[in-house]
């Protein structure tokens, strides 16, 4: 119900509250599987897109999250995984 809580008491006010879901990103904490060939193609065949996010690539989704044009958005999280939320490797 948090969701819920969050568009009654802050939609009124004009305040957004919007996630962002972040999958596999090409960062330091995914160095160990993208420095080990087998656990990066592993991970790579499970994202439909077929490779990690670039930094930059989160960084737009939420630069376009603080944009009027996604003004409509609140009490919602958008996932920026390339789809991996369909299926999960098990790294």
């Amino acid at each position: 119900m948090l969701t819920r809580t969050v568009g009654v008491e802050l939609g009124p006010h004009d305040i957004h509250v919007v996630g962002v879901g972040p999958g596999a990103v090409d960062t330091p904490i995914n160095l160990s599987t993208v420095e080990d060939p087998e656990k990066l193609k592993t991970l790579n065949d499970a994202i439909p897109l077929g490779r990690l996010a670039k930094p930059e690539e989160i960084g737009d989704v939420v630069a376009f999250l603080a944009d009027d044009e996604a003004g409509y958005l609140t009490a919602t999280t958008v996932f920026t995984d390339g789809g991996l939320m369909q299926t999960s490797p098990g790294l």
